[in-house]
């Protein structure tokens, strides 16, 4: 039996000891089907991962703070996320939901709040094809989300594919708050770091105004490079362009990918992308603080 297959981090140790208080800013959790409900569009078949199984994880690589994702496959229904929020110390957990903002009153949103969720996604699969009007057909959401968080002091979390991150630049250019966009805002890695899309979001990212947060995650999404090589050029752009603006996630279960991809291998590609550890705790520790709200 080829064990590599069942776990993807046998074989690996972590490469570098983490920061004090370090965060793995996007990570998910599933709970038992027949407690949690799925959507009837779901992408991927998702699997039981629940919290206990994470913090295994997160333990053997020195975390202490956590941002929970709302997963696609739930929808709406933050559910078993929140669940698994109120199993852990406020001080050290955030999370963030997916909602209808059409249906969800002023108290739902003080509850969550008090949760510790401070971010709203919108979510949009990272391998759909460039398709006319959707980014118009967005802006109208984006602009009621932006609203809502701006009132409560929450960002929005943008995953959508480069094509899309392309053609709503105009429209995070001009957001009012902070967000965050997953996934190095998934350019193609072979098209390399001087592909246009990427260079203008770059500028979005290193404009001075430090609303625009960008997640070093999910690389297996957008690289298909053996062994991920071609994501440090563009993961190293972004470190010289804005260094204050990068946060790290383990994009755990890497869904439709958790049987090739480890946590730990991910982890250990910072260290390579980011060699200083000043420079790494700015990513692990300080810039998810400021996001985040963690003190």
């Amino acid at each position: 039996m080829n064990v590599a297959t069942h776990d993807p981090d046998a074989g690996f140790e972590p490469a570098f000891a983490a920061p004090p208080d370090a965060c793995d800013a996007h990570f998910h959790v599933f709970g038992p089907a027949e407690r949690y409900a799925y959507c009837t569009d779901i992408r991927y078949k998702p699997p039981y991962e629940p919290l206990e199984a994470y913090l295994k994880l997160a333990n053997r690589l020195g975390f202490k703070r956590y941002v929970f994702v709302q997963p696609s496959a739930y929808g709406f229904d933050n559910s078993c996320m929140l669940d698994a929020m109120r199993e852990l110390d406020p001080k050290c957990r955030r999370g963030i939901i997916d909602l209808d903002e059409t249906k969800t009153r002023d108290k739902q949103l003080a509850e969550f709040n008090t949760l510790g969720v401070r971010g709203i996604r919108i979510n949009i699969s990272p391998i759909r094809k460039p398709e006319a009007g959707l980014a118009d057909s967005m802006k109208p959401r984006i602009a009621r989300l932006a609203r809502l968080c701006k009132e409560i002091g929450w960002h929005l979390d943008f995953l959508t594919p480069g094509w899309l991150v392309s053609e709503l630049m105009p429209v995070l250019r001009e957001l009012p708050i902070e967000f965050s966009v997953a996934h190095m805002g998934l350019f193609p890695a072979k098209d390399g770091a001087r592909q246009a899309g990427f260079q203008d979001f770059l500028k979005l990212v290193g404009d001075g105004s430090k609303r625009c947060f960008v997640k070093l995650t999910g690389i297996y999404r957008f690289s298909p490079a053996p062994g991920f090589s071609d994501v440090k050029p563009i993961a190293q752009a972004l470190i010289e362009a804005a260094p204050d603006q990068l946060i790290w996630g383990s994009d755990f279960p890497h869904l439709s990918f958790h049987d090739r991809v480890g946590t730990i291998q991910l982890y250990n590609m910072l260290g390579e992308w980011a060699p200083d550890a000043a420079m790494r705790k700015r990513i692990l520790t300080d810039n998810p603080a400021r996001l985040l709200g963690f003190t």
